[in-house]
């Protein structure tokens, strides 16, 4: 179902803007093959105007799905490898010293695109780390004394590797709840690894897609999705949920306010992509364990294998509406 008030939230050519979001959705597939729902999650996200972890083993597709969504969506993009040696000018930029003019100059860092790809994000110090942190909550950095606006839309999109491999720095809770997301990209079946085995090479793919929007069309869409209708009862439930993660044994740390608010938005944009008249309950389940599965601290003892059984637990605990 469509909501009309929702669709007229887009600007005057918004068949055009929610073929393009199709579009997108369907070119991410042909590369990320097999991966629809996390497709939809990391669109979800961008909509939700939030920044995206992905958390796997290398060469799952982690860095393609980055470059991919930069491409199909029309933003500008730049990779910055997060290593030991990393410092945070190598991110933020710098002020060199012009002899004909007297003066110092700002040279830009890759910060100051729209989509930044922070690959392999915990090998770098934390304090490399931390210089993320004021772009990503308030897309803008300082430097020299000087505050900078950075380009709008601005995600950070980061990989990052199991904090059990060799040479990594866990990622501290503060930086993990400026994400609003974290997916996890798994081994591909049997049928879609035949073709990555026997197919073209998804780098050379990229290299043939074309944006099929534009950093107006997505701000559109991300308008219009923060528009789709939440009933109160929807409301209830995510406040039940949010309950639940606080007064669960199983549960040392819950959500916060601001993880609330961020299942919230995440829940709206699925909504919109799916063309839901409102936010439905499946909505909030299709988000809830990748909005919440970072910020929630297993306690002691608990015997989940992961926070994802843990977020499964969560949502099968509290009734739906």
């Amino acid at each position: 179902m469509q909501s009309g008030n929702t669709l007229e939230q887009l600007p005057v050519n918004k068949e055009t803007s929610l073929k393009a979001l199709d579009e997108a959705r369907d070119a991410l597939g042909r590369i990320i093959l097999g991966k629809d729902d996390q497709i939809e999650l990391a669109l979800s996200c961008l909509l939700a105007r939030g920044h995206l972890l992905i958390e796997d083993l290398p060469g799952l597709g982690k860095t393609i799905l980055a470059q991919s969504l930069a491409r199909v969506l029309g933003l500008s993009y730049r990779r910055i490898q997060f290593t030991s040696d990393l410092l945070p000018a190598d991110i933020v930029g710098v002020s060199i010293f012009r002899q004909k003019s007297g003066e110092f100059e700002f040279q830009p860092g890759p910060i100051f695109s729209q989509l930044i790809l922070a690959d392999e994000v915990n090998r770098a110090t934390p304090k490399a780390q931390s210089a993320l942190l004021e772009a990503m909550e308030e897309h803008q950095v300082s430097v020299d004394g000087e505050t900078r606006s950075l380009p709008n839309p601005f995600f950070v999109v980061a990989t990052q590797n199991p904090a059990d491999q060799i040479g990594t720095f866990p990622l501290p809770e503060s930086q993990l709840d400026r994400f609003l997301m974290r997916l996890e990209l798994g081994y591909p079946n049997a049928e879609n690894e035949r073709e990555i085995i026997i197919g073209e090479d998804r780098r050379d793919m990229l290299e043939h897609v074309e944006a099929v929007a534009s950093p107006e069309v997505l701000t559109s869409l991300q308008k219009a999705a923060r528009a789709v209708h939440m009933s109160d009862a929807l409301v209830d439930y995510i406040q039940a949920l949010v309950r639940q993660t606080r007064e669960s044994p199983d549960i040392e740390i819950g959500l916060s306010p601001r993880g609330a608010q961020s299942l919230a938005a995440a829940a709206k944009a699925h909504a919109f992509i799916r063309r839901h008249s409102g936010v439905f309950p499946d909505d909030v389940q299709a988000v809830f364990a990748a909005v919440a599965g970072h910020r929630l601290k297993p306690a002691s003892g608990a015997s989940y294998r992961n926070t994802t059984e843990l977020c499964q637990h969560v949502l099968g605990s509290v009734d739906i509406p």
